[in-house]
């Protein structure tokens, strides 16, 4: 079988390392809202306040693992993260709602930490033309992972296996993903701007702007990334709790193949397809759930929503990196990856609690509350990276 030109060794373990994270973690994403709010007896809000936890103090530790990539090794900040990741399984030991709150948060915290440095060396192993595939092809297995996780859960959990038993199994996939970030081989390229003449160009303030305007748009765009842990209570309520978390697989293969086949377009505009196949076209898979709610909880629109709603996350996901990679001699790499996925999550710090108390209110409240937001990013990105071209 053909070797992509783009494929080496560090691509791949980097890759099969989100594979086998995802396999993991995303199984605790999808049992979690579930276990908390419907088995726990916990209110919704608490799941919006959890959620908030994690994201907002990821979004201070993505921006500490940034800045100490920038020093230390990458590769072991990058190991740290992924070891106390095993946090989120011990979810399944605990019946008390604070306990498993806190857990849920330091493990996300752990997992926020590691993607930075991860980022950056998988930058530095690969040729500028290749990123887009290289993030594409990452993205699609980390999500894959994710869809996987959430296949074997609606097979076991079918079969009778207790949710506690299926958090603690998830610890499996999280130690076989640490283990090959431990043979990964991290090559620091050294950052070259071309001096002060250089960072005065046009050609440089024109990525400083881009990089800019990315920031401010994936912030903003946090704030409407609320947890699909919403949509699968809003399914499960309506439904069944298999068809809610099964929801979670269709958003995470939509998202893996989104991601996969945008990575590997040649000649597209990346501000274009940011700003409208991500941004743009998230917000109205989200306006689509608000609709489905007020129609009786409709699955179809449901599903339909979290359909475009995964192929908006995999452009998002593979296209930003990439365009923070191709703009890097406006800021340091380490640095400009741990910014983004400090923006991401600072806005999902906030998200998640606004969408917690809309949520209590009325569903569909929350849901057009992130739609417009989600568009407002489209609009911003769109209109900052205009001058951008590649």
């Amino acid at each position: 079988m053909h070797k992509p030109s783009w494929m080496n060794r560090e691509v791949l373990l980097i890759s099969l390392s989100a594979f086998f994270a995802d396999l993991g973690y995303q199984a605790v994403q999808a049992i979690f809202p579930i276990y908390l709010v419907i088995t726990l007896s916990s209110n919704a809000l608490y799941f919006g306040l959890a959620n908030a936890i994690a994201f907002g103090g990821g979004a201070l530790l993505a921006y500490v693992a940034g800045l100490l990539a920038g020093r230390y090794s990458r590769k072991w900040l990058a190991v740290l993260g992924s070891a106390f990741m095993l946090l989120l399984p011990l979810i399944g030991l605990t019946a008390n709602s604070l306990i498993a709150i806190l857990l849920f948060a330091c493990g996300w915290w752990a997992r926020n930490f590691r993607i930075p440095p991860r980022r950056a060396m998988l930058t530095d192993s690969s040729r500028k033309e290749n990123l887009g595939s290289v993030f594409g092809f990452l993205h699609a297995l980390d999500i894959g992972g994710g869809m996987l996780s959430v296949a074997v859960l609606l097979v076991l959990l079918h079969a009778g296996f207790g949710q506690g038993s299926l958090l603690l199994l998830t610890a499996v996939p999280i130690v076989v993903s640490t283990f090959l970030l431990l043979i990964i081989r991290d090559a620091r390229r050294k950052a070259r701007d071309g001096g002060k003449a250089a960072r005065k160009s046009p050609e440089f303030m024109v990525k400083k702007g881009t990089f800019n305007g990315i920031m401010v748009a994936t912030a903003l765009y946090g704030f409407s990334y609320y947890s699909l842990g919403f949509p699968i209570l809003t399914i499960a309520s309506g439904s069944n709790a298999l068809l809610g978390i099964g929801s979670y697989g269709v958003y995470l293969g939509v998202s893996a193949l989104a991601g996969y086949y945008i990575g590997s377009r040649k000649g597209i505009s990346k501000v274009k397809v940011l700003g409208y196949l991500g941004y743009v076209l998230s917000g109205i898979g989200t306006a689509l759930l608000a609709l489905g709610y007020a129609l009786g909880s409709s699955v179809y629109i449901l599903y339909l929503g979290v359909t475009l709603m995964g192929f908006g996350l995999g452009v998002v996901e593979t296209m930003e990196p990439t365009m923070v990679s191709l703009v890097r001699s406006a800021v340091k790499l380490d640095t400009g990856m741990g910014i983004l996925q400090g923006s991401r999550s600072f806005g999902l710090f906030f998200a998640n609690l606004i969408m917690g108390v809309l949520y209590v209110m009325n569903p569909s409240l929350s849901y057009i509350y992130a739609a417009v937001v989600s568009i407002a990013a489209g609009a911003i990105v769109l209109r900052a990276g205009r001058d951008f071209k590649g």
